[in-house]
């Protein structure tokens, strides 16, 4: 017997069990604050190629020839040229391949897409080209999917022919059925032997298997990603880029709307902003546009939340004081209106505002139903509000029922976020917008950050935040598992947090200028990160009600006594669940009691328990394993009002209890 006593403390040891419990007071019965609908969304900026290159399923880079240098992206041969008086009056260069001259030689281009075009077997591909013969006759132009790295005879791996016989411009397409998986492919246009000369414009690639098939459409996979996460909100097209890094290179909304040939060139303020992370091909083509955001954000079911310039660029680079960067208050109105029309584009009527009809031409005749707009970004000091003012003057004159959402600045205390907070009260923001890229002792610090702010004020909006390890600057567990423990504070507050958005977004493996990011690719795969499944977990769980939780009459939010516990509780109340999250931060097991008082002694109640943990704090989701640190959920009985388990150190534990 004593042998086995000692064999049970030294298991007891190697577990790290903490031989104190820690009871959890929950009333299920005392329903609280509603959760919104909003709590839990996505962000997108066109950051580490999320758009072009990512999301926006084009394959071809540099498809309008608009790039400051018009070849990049492409190889070209034999007889061409570059000519600027095209049929779209904002991307008006093309190209004209004629004879080379020679019988046995061709003339072509062929692009590289971004870093390569992904193929796979089997999958077919839809090219589309504007064309014409300006001299007369018929010219036959080659397409060809290839592989330049192949060790066989033939670099083509599926080819058609496009015949162009019109002197006018026309759209012509043809679909290719790849028969191989290439990662690192690109695509060939080769002008045919005795063909006429041809000008070639907006040449475009997509797959024909695009998120909700459209032809303009999203790269399937990574929608999936977000639609998976049933986000309440989608926040977009950024932040620093809706700034620019001047006014001119700023985002401009109607650029990005109309038919997708004619949206000009923006530069993105992205390819040359750290010189350890140089891009000079980084571009945005406006493919993917107001009018797809719009689209996806009904997709998701999530509400939309544009932003927009509020005249004033990226204050890091140009300062907080007036420059010839920003816009003088006195010419202001050509901002403004784009935020009227924006709204007009969005909820108008066709019938009345030429807007709104443009949204109607586009396929959607219907509002979308947009209620938030977000003025400015990361702006700070007094240039902001001083900016701010006659928007919210002119907006809520015209839409008073749209929320406007403002700034607290870029840091997450401090000189500029104490005085912009207040005068964000003053002016009345429905929302502020709250960023905040901070290390370990940061998150482990902030589970009480939201219980005393102002509940007579404006509503937080989490906007950009992510836990960025001290020398860890990467997707691993332990950075998710203190998300985690944060996020159970701003579930505990849902009264005064309404929103919140992990950030960025996406980045491409090769071409990432920022991380941690929340989802990875290459051109065929993609990867889930861990701090991905912790933003699921909340977000497909998040109650329709806060319900409160104490551990000694006090919120379990990682403070001292508390042994790095932080919890939170909800309940939905369409279905009864009580749901309750644990975060152990610590680097021991704590036994955890779960009192839920509402819930009848005598009874069995069905539940789940799933848990998230790791065996490396370092550890990551790769893309060659995508699946390594993923959440995994089993079935649990509660006997009675009370429940008490072990929750492992480093771990982050949900129950789902049937009352």
């Amino acid at each position: 017997m004593k042998r086995l006593t000692t064999t049970l403390s030294a298991m007891a040891l190697a577990l790290g069990v903490c031989a104190q419990g820690h009871q959890f007071d929950i009333n299920t019965s005392k329903v609280g604050a509603p959760v919104q609908p909003t709590m839990y969304g996505i962000f997108f900026e066109d950051i580490n190629y999320a758009a072009d290159g990512g999301l926006y399923g084009e394959l071809v880079k540099n498809r309008s020839f608009e790039f400051p240098d018009h070849y990049m992206g492409w190889n070209i041969y034999g007889n061409i040229k570059l000519l600027n008086d095209g049929p779209f009056d904002k991307n008006p260069h093309y190209v004209r391949l004629g004879y080379s001259g020679h019988s046995d030689k061709f003339s072509g281009l062929e692009n590289e897409g971004y870093f390569g075009i992904g193929y796979e077997r089997d999958a077919e591909y839809r090219f589309s080209v504007w064309a014409r013969v300006p001299e007369g006759g018929e010219a036959n132009v080659r397409v060809m999917l290839c592989d330049p790295a192949t060790m066989g005879e033939r670099q083509q791996f599926a080819e058609q022919t496009v015949k162009v016989t019109s002197k006018e411009w026309k759209k012509y397409q043809v679909v290719l059925k790849a028969n191989k998986t290439v990662n690192k492919g690109s695509l060939r246009l080769m002008l045919a032997r005795n063909s006429a000369v041809v000008d070639l414009e907006h040449i475009s690639l997509f797959p024909v298997d695009t998120w909700k098939g459209r032809e303009n459409g999203m790269r399937k996979d990574l929608a999936q990603a977000l639609a998976d996460l049933h986000p309440g909100v989608f926040r977009f097209p950024g932040g620093c880029i809706v700034e620019g890094t001047d006014l001119d290179t700023r985002y401009q909304w109607k650029n990005s709307v109309g038919p997708v040939e004619n949206r000009p060139l923006n530069e993105n303020r992205w390819h040359y902003t750290f010189d350890y992370r140089f891009f000079p091909d980084y571009f945005q083509s406006y493919g993917l546009g107001f009018f797809e955001y719009f689209q996806l954000c009904e997709d998701f079911g999530s509400e939309a939340l544009p932003v927009v310039s509020v005249g004033l660029s990226c204050e890091f680079q140009n300062g907080a004081e007036m420059s010839p960067a920003h816009v003088p208050l006195d010419q202001l109105q050509p901002y403004i209106d784009d935020v009227i029309d924006l709204i007009e584009f969005a909820n108008g009527d066709p019938a009345k505002n030429k807007w709104a009809k443009l949204r109607a031409d586009m396929g959607h005749p219907e509002a979308f139903g947009l209620k938030y707009v977000a003025i400015g970004n990361e702006q700070w000091g007094e240039i902001y509000p001083e900016h701010l003012q006659p928007f919210l003057d002119q907006v809520r004159k015209v839409h008073p029922e749209i929320k406007i959402i403002g700034t607290s600045g870029p840091d997450s205390e401090g000189k500029q976020f104490d005085y912009l907070w207040p005068e964000m009260k003053r002016m009345k923001a429905d929302l502020v917008d709250e960023h905040f890229y901070r290390p370990e002792s940061w998150f482990l610090a902030q589970g009480n950050r939201y219980d005393n702010y102002d509940r007579k004020g404006p509503k937080v909006f989490a906007g950009e935040y992510a836990c960025h390890g001290r020398g860890k600057k990467w997707n691993h567990f332990e950075a998710a598992l203190l998300e985690a423990a944060f996020m159970t504070g701003m579930e505990r507050n849902a009264d005064i947090v309404h929103m919140a958005t992990y950030a960025p977004l996406f980045a491409h493996i090769e071409g990432w200028q920022w991380r941690p990011d929340m989802i990875w690719f290459d051109n065929l795969r993609s990867m889930r990160s861990c701090s991905y499944y912790v933003q699921q977990m909340f977000s497909l769980n998040k109650g329709s009600n806060v319900i409160p939780l104490t551990m000694n009459k006090k919120p379990v939010a990682g403070n001292a006594d508390q042994d790095g516990l932080f919890a939170s509780a909800v309940v939905e109340k369409a279905t009864g669940e009580v749901i309750v999250k644990v975060v152990n931060t610590s680097d021991k097991a704590q036994e955890v009691t779960l009192n839920l008082k509402g819930l009848k002694a005598k009874n069995t109640y069905e539940g789940t328990l799933t848990s998230y943990s790791a065996d490396n704090m370092d550890g990551e989701n790769t893309l060659d394993q995508p699946t390594k640190y993923v959440p995994k959920t089993n079935s649990i009985k509660v006997e009675g009002n009370t429940y008490t388990t072990s929750v492992p150190a480093k771990t982050f534990y949900m129950f789902k209890i049937k009352k």
